[in-house]
């Protein structure tokens, strides 16, 4: 069964679009005692009444596809005589008109449901004159087929709260009467299946509320069928696979397992662009693309696929199924966060290059500077090549005489007390030469 015919089927469960022709019920306590049974005319129903058991129908086909709503395949010896199949055919026959049958069905149901509270079974039967589809899906007013079907549903019934509430009876506040309560379907089914808009009598829908936990004795002593697997609980394996083998390899990235989701999830938009109707399914070749692409080394990926073959060789997952998109989110925020260390890395490399080559311009402006400075000065130019350097105002010049002072040439440089005299840039008197 595909979506668009699960949608069908339920679109018609409203007061002007719902056929349901009859609907039988079992009331059943925790000891397994039979407490009250009844059966009615649909659509005969109070109209409280009728809105209460069509949300109860509609539940039973809400959900996920390969989750929630899980399609079982008959074995070949249940639809032999005295096979599930095979009596559930006949109820189907009877349209619920068969007392006998009905009851041999609730039988069935408290026989095999594992269940330690109050519950409530019901059965709808339902005739569907399925309209002729064109191939561009407008309906034409021409009836392919009737698709004649049974829905069950089995509902937990739980004491209400104690609570304070207005005793009319008494007219005044005082504690409520707690009364049983009928609550949403824990489990169910449809059969047969609706595919391709046709009864597909060697398969039934299977309904569960909780996904982790499904009622698989329903699938294989109610109904005669191999239990599968719900995506919840295949997602949790296929996970708990990798990261053991992960785990037991320490030479594999520990972003592995988020690599792969990435890779599954690229996947899953890949074919929704494609607009494929068929589900992809992980098979062996899929998967080895999907490690490769991971950076999966090659030995590592022989161990997942040896383990993944063990596990699943039987039902191979949706790739859908297998996406988990906490992990999605925390990959997204990892790579995030590597892409802004990244670009801030390279602003620090960016920025230390900078520095570096305005610290070199400085420094070379520095020494062009000197060198400048020197070239335009004489006493300092010469500095590297003479012993004595004066420097004295041009009118002083013919001043400037030599004598030989014992023995020693000395030149003679006539000054006053008030001049001003440096000796190497050190401000000097007369009397501090003295």
């Amino acid at each position: 069964m595909q979506k668009k015919e699960i949608l069908e089927l339920k679109k018609r469960f409203t007061k002007n679009g719902c056929s349901f022709t009859k609907m039988a019920g079992c009331y059943v306590d925790s000891e397994k005692n039979k407490l009250v049974n009844f059966h009615e005319t649909f659509l005969n129903l109070d109209e409280e009444e009728f809105y209460k058991y069509l949300d109860i129908a509609k539940k039973c086909l809400s959900g996920n596809l390969h989750n929630n709503l899980l399609e079982l395949e008959f074995p070949r010896f249940q639809e032999e005589s005295g096979g599930k199949q095979q009596f559930f055919m006949g109820l189907r026959e009877s349209q619920l008109k068969n007392q006998d049958l009905i009851e041999r069905f609730f039988d069935l149901v408290i026989e095999t449901y594992d269940f330690p509270g109050n519950y409530l079974i019901l059965i709808f039967h339902d005739a569907y004159d399925v309209i002729k589809k064109s191939t561009d899906n407008l309906s034409l007013d021409e009836s392919e087929e009737v698709y004649e079907y049974l829905l069950c549903a089995i509902c937990p019934v739980t004491l209400s709260k104690a609570a304070l509430g207005y005793r009319e009876d008494q007219n005044r506040i005082g504690s409520r009467i707690r009364d049983w309560v009928v609550g949403a379907p824990d489990s169910g089914f449809l059969f047969p299946a609706f595919t391709d808009r046709s009864a597909d009598i060697h398969s039934v829908m299977f309904y569960t509320k909780d996904t982790k936990e499904p009622h698989v004795e329903l699938m294989e002593d109610l109904l005669g069928c191999p239990a599968k697997r719900t995506a919840t609980i295949q997602k949790n394996v296929f996970e708990n696979l990798i990261q053991n083998v992960i785990e037991e390899h320490a030479d594999v990235d520990e972003n592995t397992f988020m690599n792969i989701q990435s890779e599954l999830h690229e996947l899953v938009e890949l074919h929704e662009l494609e607009e494929q109707e068929d589900d992809m399914v992980l098979n062996t070749a899929v998967l080895q693309n999907v490690l490769a692409e991971s950076g999966v080394p090659e030995p590592i990926a022989n161990v997942i696929e040896e383990a993944y073959t063990s596990e699943f060789s039987n039902e191979p997952p949706i790739v859908e199924s297998l996406v988990d998109k906490k992990t999605l989110e925390e990959n997204a925020k990892r790579k995030e966060q590597k892409a802004i260390s990244k670009q801030l890395e390279v602003l620090q490399n960016t920025l230390e290059e900078k520095n570096a080559a305005i610290e070199e311009k400085d420094s070379i402006i520095k020494q062009t500077s000197m060198e400048l400075s020197i070239a335009n000065t004489p006493e300092l130019s010469q500095q590297s090549i003479v012993d004595v350097v004066v420097k004295v105002k041009p009118t002083k010049l013919p001043e400037i005489t030599s004598q030989i002072i014992e023995g020693k040439p000395c030149l003679i440089i006539p000054v006053e007390e008030n001049y001003n005299i440096k000796i190497n840039g050190v401000d000097k008197t007369i009397r501090d030469l003295k």
